[in-house]
């Protein structure tokens, strides 16, 4: 199993981002030969939209890849993602990490995503299914619920089709990812519930009849670095709190690199191998956190990997 550790992106201290230094990170994490820079889907935050983001690394990089952390699918055609899917893959072949989510996590931006009222969920499998498809096959045919397609196809077809990652953590959305996905991104899960959620795939898996790759399973991490100060860590914790109220956010939320290390390695034991991280607290500038990053957690890509 290959443990990896990317770099998820959000504004800086200093004012809005990533925009004008979109540019900036991307060149600092390929100089330093970081995994992955993943980006979110957050229309009325101050971000570059994940697709168009990733297609702009990609041009500036040979070997970052980059993926959506994650890209909210109903409410967009399903057709067209897949159509801008083959685009990036076409031009930067196993460098596209398209991961997907039902819904966005801020409640706002909801009607930006317009689904018939209580059918989000089959909306999203099926907007799924066409994704998977068009990306896989030369021509399809496709009559469900939401969409009919007749002999559509989408250009250039990749020799092979991105791995398809979805996150969430409730029972259902687990078992949706052992159905139709190829990797799980979890997101404010302990090791414990990591490992459990991991369980669940797998079976759902086994029942569909599928298979998830050992190293197809990930979580975010948001970590709050050394130097930041004790109201940045708890405002960071709060953060969590609300929307994980059962639990202490000290665990989810490490403060030093020391904690982060061992939150790595506990996931990695509860089964666990690819890790997004964010600074928890605001950075001045992403130079100095992803040095640290690259000092002090990237070797464990190599103590923990098992190949």
């Amino acid at each position: 199993m290959k443990v990896r550790i990317g770099i998820g992106s959000i504004p800086l201290a200093a004012g809005p981002g990533p925009g004008p230094e979109l540019a900036d990170l991307v060149d600092e994490l390929e100089a330093r030969r970081i995994d992955s820079l993943w980006l979110a889907d957050q229309a009325s935050a101050p971000l570059i939209d994940p697709l168009v983001g990733m297609g702009f690394a990609v041009s500036r990089t040979r070997h970052l890849k980059v993926g959506s952390g994650v890209v909210v699918l109903p409410g967009r055609n399903p057709a067209l993602v897949a159509a801008q899917l083959a685009s990036l893959a076409a031009l930067a072949p196993k460098r596209i990490l398209p991961a997907f989510g039902v819904r966005p996590a801020i409640a706002a931006e909801r009607q930006l995503f317009p689904a018939p009222n209580g059918d989000r969920a089959a909306l999203f499998d099926e907007s799924l299914t066409v994704v998977r498809r068009l990306l896989a096959e030369p021509r399809v045919t496709h009559h469900g619920r939401f969409f009919h397609l007749d002999d559509v196809s989408v250009a250039p077809l990749p020799p092979r089709s991105p791995d398809i990652w979805l996150g969430g953590r409730a029972p259902a959305g687990l078992r949706r990812v052992g159905r139709l996905a190829d990797g799980w991104l979890g997101s404010l899960v302990t090791p414990d519930e990591a490992a459990d959620a991991r369980a669940q795939i797998e079976r759902a898996a086994a029942e569909a009849g599928r298979e998830i790759e050992d190293d197809h399973y990930g979580t975010n991490i948001a970590v709050a670095p050394p130097d930041a100060s004790e109201a940045d860590v708890a405002a960071a914790r709060e953060r969590v709190t609300r929307r994980r109220p059962d639990l202490d956010p000290a665990c989810l939320v490490p403060h030093g690199w020391g904690e982060a290390r061992e939150l790595v390695r506990r996931y990695v034991d509860a089964g666990l191998t690819k890790f997004v991280v964010r600074p928890a607290a605001p950075v001045p500038a992403w130079a100095g956190f992803l040095d640290q990053l690259a000092s002090e957690l990237r070797p464990l890509e190599d103590e923990l990997s098992d190949e």
